[in-house]
């Protein structure tokens, strides 16, 4: 297994900054004046998309940390073919609200100076090639992860919304939430922390301070993972929430 931890954290870092690669971060790069509308005259959709390719390209290449793991593909579709747009001497590329630079998404081209003003869009594929964990077998709903339950391999971590788990110490130990299937890279909505109480259980909370410390038994009004915020019902009537722990006790903020 890869023990590289800050690569890990590397490729975690480009995925979050990728994924939210929103219209208005771009319309902040602009205003710094790295991406600059493309002087030229339309004669082809060939034209658009090498306009649309050079402005994805730097977008990605300036939003992508130093060493990152992943690596760039960037594919631009064409317009449809009966669309006929007049010649333009300067066009402006922009990322559509809501949009983003990652899997199948598009890119929005204007017209700022010609004859006639318009204003289309292209469909852009943005793949990150980059290491993850592939299932080697089916695993079924409930069943902790191992090791030997995945493969480091190379994968498009764009196919999917979803973050890929890329650090090993994030998934092994874990539970699958639903049925997996061999082939699947993993991917945070596919894990939950194993659960470490039923509803009803007697558990104990703990909740400290400066000067003070606090220890009680109650009942969990739900089933409880690690990680997870649960409620717990005291002997007195009182319902306390709190965060279930490593060991399973329930840490409370008084």
């Amino acid at each position: 297994m890869h023990t590289d931890r800050s690569f890990y954290w590397r490729a975690e870092r480009f995925f979050r900054t990728a994924i939210g690669l929103r219209a208005r971060a771009f319309k902040s790069v602009c205003a710094g004046g790295l991406l600059l509308g493309v002087a030229m005259a339309v004669q082809a959709q060939a034209d658009l998309g090498q306009v649309t390719q050079q402005w994805v390209n730097e977008a990605l290449q300036r939003n992508l940390p130093a060493q990152s793991p992943l690596r760039m593909e960037v594919s631009v579709g064409q317009l449809d073919e009966r669309l006929r747009l007049s010649p333009c001497a300067r066009i402006e590329p922009f990322l559509p609200a809501g949009a983003r630079l990652w899997g199948r998404t598009r890119l929005g081209l204007r017209c700022l100076e010609g004859v006639t003003r318009w204003s289309v869009f292209l469909p852009v594929t943005v793949k990150a090639f980059g290491p993850a964990w592939v299932l080697t077998g089916d695993v079924p709903s409930g069943s902790m992860l191992s090791e030997a339950d995945a493969t480091e391999m190379e994968v498009d971590w764009a196919a999917e919304n979803a973050a890929i788990v890329a650090d090993p110490a994030l998934w092994v130990g874990q539970v699958a939430s639903r049925p997996l299937k061999a082939g699947q890279a993993l991917r945070q909505p596919m894990l939950r922390a194993p659960q470490v109480f039923q509803a009803g259980a007697q558990v104990r909370i703990s909740a400290q301070g400066q000067g003070y410390a606090i220890s009680a038994v109650g009942q969990a009004l739900a089933a409880g993972s690690i990680g997870q915020t649960v409620r717990i019902k005291m002997h007195n009537g009182k319902v306390l929430t709190g965060v279930v722990m490593d060991d399973g006790t329930i840490g409370v903020n008084l």
